[in-house]
């Protein structure tokens, strides 16, 4: 239901947030969908807080990013959503706002070099291509790929742990949380 960068996963996940009157956010709330064990949803979305089964009424909802990022607040009109038609809020405006957080959040990325980012983008097109016209010959390129890239991220992560530097400062030129940065270094360290 959120929005999601495949680059940043779920570091900056976004959704359209709620926002109470007195500009606070509400606590997540659990929406039971029907029976079984998986058919709920935990969300603090701003479509959660209708004022229905004594959750709070939300007056406003803006981006909010898992990373704490929150965006700006824009009213909601309940006038303007009817019962059952929750969907009909546009919430286009938070999602640009998200996305202009992510643009940041790249910018503050460790560059790579153009050739890389040339290599990478042509390797994605010949492959997508080799996809379509020879699949078995496709799978085989992916599986030479992937043999290459576990020691390749060692070797790396080990050249990051040897310059001891902060998990803060690793997470921000990986554009993902110190948590998530401390998690791959880590993955990839224990590769063998």
């Amino acid at each position: 239901m959120g929005w999601t960068s495949g680059e940043f996963g779920e570091s900056h996940e976004g959704i359209a947030g709620a926002v109470l009157a007195d500009g606070s956010e509400p606590k997540p709330v659990y929406m039971d969908f029907g029976s079984g064990a998986d058919s709920g949803l935990e969300t603090s979305e701003w479509w959660a807080y209708d004022g229905t089964m004594r959750r709070p009424r939300a007056t406003g909802y803006r981006a909010a990013c898992a990373c704490g990022w929150r965006g700006e607040t824009r009213p909601i009109d309940w006038e303007r959503v009817p019962d059952g038609l929750l969907y009909d809020l546009d919430t286009t405006l938070a999602y640009h706002d998200w996305c202009e957080h992510l643009r940041s959040v790249e910018r503050r990325t460790v560059p790579l070099p153009d050739e890389l980012t040339d290599l990478i983008d042509r390797l994605e097109d010949q492959l997508a291509t080799l996809a379509e016209r020879a699949p078995v010959a496709a799978l085989r390129a992916v599986a030479t790929v992937e043999r290459l890239l576990p020691g390749i991220g060692q070797e790396a992560a080990q050249a990051v742990q040897d310059d001891e530097l902060s998990w803060e400062s690793v997470g921000t030129a990986l554009g993902i949380s110190p948590e998530r940065a401390r998690s791959l270094l880590t993955r990839y360290l224990l590769h063998h």
